[in-house]
């Protein structure tokens, strides 16, 4: 896709859930690969950041959903400070989406339909992976695996109790495009509550 330098509609949105919409459905569209991968940003008990790529798995105007094992780093992190950073950096389009605001639990419905809509590999594998912890040896975790497929065996697999999803409510959302000689173009939208309307501003490259 080619760089329109003087697109002027592509910031031209009140709300960024719909400017949102727009540029994720043209990412959609032009990346090659995971366009719904999103880096996410936690901090430890000490403060000390970290940083994963995960998939955005929905999104709407009550913010951006994402599912992981709760006894994972980032999980054990959301526990402790339950706020959160997004990125996503769309190459194709020379693109980027900054979010950041406070995180919650979706609903048990909401976490059973998506596992519900999993492969079934990728089902028997949040049972049998103890994430984040040490692992001695790969054959270890593939006679989990094959353990839980037979325990599963001719039945659907529920959903295990320690894999849920999160939703990040954004307090801000930037939206950064690529401009020449690093004049780059940026909106951020920004509220102190989600019952406040959103303020938006250009910011210096």
């Amino acid at each position: 896709m080619t760089l329109v330098e003087d697109d002027a509609q592509l910031f031209d949105a009140d709300d960024p859930f719909e400017l949102f919409d727009r540029w994720f459905a043209e990412a959609t569209a032009s990346e090659p690969n995971d366009p719904n991968a999103m880096a996410l940003a936690t901090v430890d008990a000490e403060g000390l950041p970290d940083v994963r790529m995960v998939l955005l798995k929905g999104h709407d105007p009550r913010g951006f959903v994402f599912y992981t094992n709760s006894q994972s780093a980032k999980g054990r992190e959301l526990a402790g400070q339950p706020q959160a950073a997004l990125l996503f950096h769309w190459k194709s389009l020379r693109r980027q989406v900054r979010v950041r605001g406070r995180v919650e639990g979706v609903s048990e419905a909401e976490s059973d339909a998506y596992f519900a809509s999993r492969p079934r590999g990728s089902q028997i594998g949040a049972w049998a992976s103890d994430q984040s912890a040490t692992l001695s040896a790969r054959s270890v975790l593939e006679g989990k695996v094959s353990a839980f497929d037979a325990k599963f065996d001719g039945a659907a697999v529920p959903r295990p109790p320690h894999w849920r999803g999160y939703r990040i409510m954004p307090a801000q959302i930037e939206f950064w495009r690529d401009r020449r000689s690093r004049l780059h173009e940026r909106r951020l939208f920004s509220r102190a509550d989600g019952d406040e309307p959103w303020a938006s501003r250009m910011l210096y490259p």
